[in-house]
Formats: C-alpha cells, structure tokens, sequence
C-alpha cells in the first residue's frame, strides 16, 4: 500500500504552506476570512439592518456609506447582515453536495457491479433533470426560507460531482495498492475512506469550492427572483427588492451594486484559493515547478518552449 502514500497531503501544514507560497491563494485566503469575519460580527456593528433610518433612496453620503434603499432602510448595514446568511448556506451546500457525491460516486465506482449500475442510473435521472428550472418548481412549493433554498440546491446540484467521482473511483480501483489492501482483508469501508478518498483529495478540494461558488450564485439568483423568504436580510433579497423599488429605472444604483460586488469578490477570492491548493495536490504542478525551480537554479532562462539541459561533470 506504499503507493497511495505519495499521493496523500502532509496534512493542514500542507495546505497551509501552499496558501502561504502562492500569492493568489493568499489573496483569495484573505478575502475569504474577511468576509467569514464579517459574517460572524457585522450584525453587531451595523445596528438593525431594517430599521428605517432615512429618505428612501437616498445616494451614499458620510452619515450613509453605501445609501439608502427604497424603503430607507441603510445599505451598508443590509450588505454586512446579509453576509452570514449567503456564506452559511453557500459553505453548507458546497459542503453537503459534495459529501453526497463523494457517497454516492465513490461507492459506485468502487463496488461495481449491480451497485455501479442502479447508482448510476440514479445519478443519470438527476443529470438530465433540468437544475435551474426544477430548483425554481421545488422552491415554489416548499415554505420560503433560507433552509428551503439549501435544500434545492443539494438536491439539483450533487449528481454531477457523483459522476466525475465515480469515474475517478473506476480508475483508482485498478490501481495495485486497492489490490494489496483488498488482499490483506481490509474492510470496504476502510479501503474508500483511507485509500480511495485520500488520493482524490485535489478533485474533492475544487469540487467544493465550485460547488460553493455554485451555491452563493443559485441562492442569490431563487432569492432574486422571490423565492426565499423576502422578509429576511440576505444578498439574493436585497437584489430583489432592488428590483421591485425599480432601481435601475431610477438610478439608484448604490442599491444593488454593492451586494453584486460583494457577490464577485466572494468568487474571486474561491477561486485564487483554489489555486494554492491545486500546488500541493496536484503532480502536474508540482513537477512543472520542480523543473521549473531546477532551471533557475542552473542559471538557465524559464520560457514556454521545451528545453534540453545537457548535465557536464
């Protein structure tokens, strides 16, 4: 079972040193912790984020950083409160997808068989089922919430992260240390969970993170189109009743271009983390920046062409 070894992270102080060396990851690192802090504190920082403290629609201005909304309610503060929301359900979707696709794929893809085929065809119905429209059907007739939101999310999103990982599971399977540890009796629990899940530990790391990413965007979007409940403070409401206060006909854009923004950066900041973690995980990588490390050193010049190092003694 040597083999498996390689391919297993060093741990936390792995990722960590990866986040730490790559810029972008740092980068993404620090927006992302910027926004889980002012999840968790901003409500008590920016007071009530309904209250109706001035003219409706009023621009920004010192007493209102970010403006008023149509009902005079503060932007600023609608923004910051809305935050928590759209994270926890963003992180707990991303979360629970991937954990029923892991599930799902892996187990299939490693059982073969009778199992790979009924869980296949499983995942096949969820494939061709439309995400988008079946979410918006699903969300209608379910009580408006943010828990509402979440759990359509997690059932029209988990199928394909089942399917990619299926296919990695296939291939893994075939692999001599699945043989060496099915032949020293060791149980098919242990073998998924400590042989076959370790080794996918790239894939599963950007599968969450596009499956968040997934998340706060389907969320924003089915709570825009009023299918949470509006009476809450998240981004996807705020953009709704942008929309309803006609804000783009009257120009107040100060009431939906921040939370598109915050939106953005959450993404950006997703996706530069994604890219540290790629470093560690990732043996193309790694090798790329072997080489690319052993030409430096050898005082030779890093270009997109192939090169040819003729070693002298």
């Amino acid at each position: 079972m040597s083999e498996a070894a390689p391919a297993r992270a060093s741990g936390v102080a792995a990722w960590w040193e990866a986040i730490r060396r790559d810029r972008r990851a740092s980068l993404g690192f620090a927006l992302l912790m910027a926004f889980v802090i002012v999840g968790v504190i901003g409500a008590w920082l920016v007071g009530d984020p309904d209250a109706m403290v001035s003219v409706p629609l009023q621009p920004p201005s010192s007493a209102h950083w970010l403006g008023t909304t149509g009902q005079g309610q503060d932007v600023f503060a609608q923004a910051v409160v809305g935050t928590r929301v759209s994270l926890l359900v963003g992180f707990g979707v991303g979360l629970l997808v991937v954990a029923i696709g892991a599930v799902v794929g892996v187990v299939a893809g490693y059982f073969g068989g009778l199992v790979d085929s009924i869980l296949s065809l499983v995942i096949n119905v969820f494939l061709v089922l439309p995400g988008l429209p079946l979410a918006i059907v699903i969300a209608a007739y379910l009580p408006p919430s943010a828990t509402t939101v979440a759990f359509v999310l997690v059932i029209t999103g988990w199928a394909w992260n089942a399917r990619v990982l299926r296919a990695q599971a296939l291939m893994l399977r075939q692999r001599d240390f699945i043989a060496a540890a099915q032949v020293s009796g060791e149980s098919h629990v242990r073998i998924i969970t400590q042989e076959l899940l370790p080794n996918m530990a790239s894939l599963l790391v950007a599968q969450f993170i596009g499956s968040v990413i997934y998340a706060i965007g389907a969320q924003v979007g089915l709570e825009f189109l009023g299918l949470g409940d509006v009476s809450a403070v998240s981004w996807g409401t705020n953009l709704y009743w942008a929309t309803n206060d006609a804000a783009l006909l009257t120009g107040a854009w100060w009431t939906f271009v921040p939370t598109g923004l915050l939106v953005a950066l959450v993404g950006f900041a997703l996706v530069m983390l994604n890219a540290g973690f790629d470093e560690v995980t990732n043996p193309r990588l790694q090798q790329e920046r072997a080489w690319r490390a052993f030409l430096v050193g050898g005082g030779h010049a890093v270009t997109r062409s192939t090169p040819v190092v003729v070693a002298r003694e």
